[in-house]
């Protein structure tokens, strides 16, 4: 397959393409007749919290930016925690192209909704591996936690969104209780989880290699220097699946029906195994959009992944239990 250079203004646009078979470019020409700017009317933005204190030497992507709902919303809210993609190499919560604030409008439109939003930056590969990036969004989950109520928040009642890489990551959080435990809280504190074409929630299923899944690109960015037959294991969220149902929050799984089959394969996998479990999963395939525009879904209101992203977050039930 060829790759055919991009005009400059979309290369950054590169950043959200993951998990490609073939070229890793993504094409987003007419990226504004997809981006719909959501205002918000009354809130406010709090930027570059430290989520990890690291003393001296604090790491720049240990930070978030907060977005808050208007005074008048109904206190205490539920906050999302998002988390960008960019194929664990690369991403950034301030990424702008021709104009679009691509996760700034994730913030500002669920919080014109009324709920609060933290908007995260992780670090990425090679600087780190998988395990330290899904360690960093769970501390970032954690001061969540532990410091949204006194912007107006529920301690108690976050849900974890990410599109693509940011998916795999929060699905990795939702599932491994042991993160969460580490950070002297625990799944109790998820109401649920939206990872947006996601997939690597299984990466030792032969099926999804079958179906194009390139197990090369898989172990260069989950490795980790640990041996063929245990990183694959250990780096699949699914492995971490409780047998117990009240540890896993509800799932609602969106993703297009142009992905490569063994991302929509792979969402399928992960929506059987949570229902078996008697966990609430909800399967969202989405016609006409690229893998790079799902995101933007996120954030426009006659889109079928918004208004499913709305119904979800009012109405399963929050805080569990």
């Amino acid at each position: 397959m060829r790759c055919h250079p991009l005009n400059p203004r979309f290369l950054l646009l590169l950043l959200l393409a993951t998990l490609s078979t073939g070229c890793t470019a993504v094409r987003w020409a007419g990226i504004q007749m997809f981006y719909e700017p959501a205002p918000l009317l009354g809130g406010r933005v709090v930027r570059d919290l430290p989520y990890l204190e690291d003393g001296e030497n604090q790491v720049p992507k240990h930070r978030l930016d907060l977005f808050l709902p208007a005074t008048d919303a109904t206190a205490p809210w539920p906050t999302i925690l998002f988390v960008h993609g960019g194929g664990w190499t690369s991403g950034d919560k301030a990424l702008r192209v021709g104009g679009a604030d691509i996760y700034g409008n994730v913030g500002r439109f669920y919080a014109a909704h009324g709920l609060g939003v933290a908007v995260i930056n992780y670090r990425l590969q090679p600087e780190v591996t998988w395990k330290e990036q899904v360690a960093d969004v769970a501390s970032a989950t954690a001061w969540v936690h532990r410091n949204i109520a006194r912007y107006g928040g529920a301690a108690d009642q976050i849900f974890l969104v990410g599109h693509s890489a940011g998916a795999q990551l929060v699905t990795f959080v939702a599932l491994n209780g042991a993160l969460l435990q580490a950070q002297e809280t625990s799944t109790a504190i998820l109401c649920g989880t939206v990872p947006v074409s996601g997939a690597g929630y299984d990466l030792v299923d032969e099926e999804t290699y079958r179906l194009g899944a390139q197990r090369d690109y898989n172990a260069s960015r989950f490795q980790a220097g640990d041996p063929d037959g245990v990183w694959e294991r250990q780096a699949s969220s699914m492995t971490y699946l409780s047998d117990q149902p009240e540890d896993v929050p509800p799932f609602l799984l969106p993703f297009s029906r142009r992905e490569w089959p063994g991302l929509q394969y792979q969402n399928q996998l992960l929506h059987d195994a949570l229902q078996n479990l008697g966990v609430e999963s909800r399967l969202l395939p989405i016609k006409g959009q690229s893998h790079a525009r799902m995101v933007l879904q996120l954030t426009d209101p006659k889109s079928p992944v918004a208004r499913a992203a709305l119904e979800f977050f009012a109405s399963v039930p929050c805080p569990r239990g």
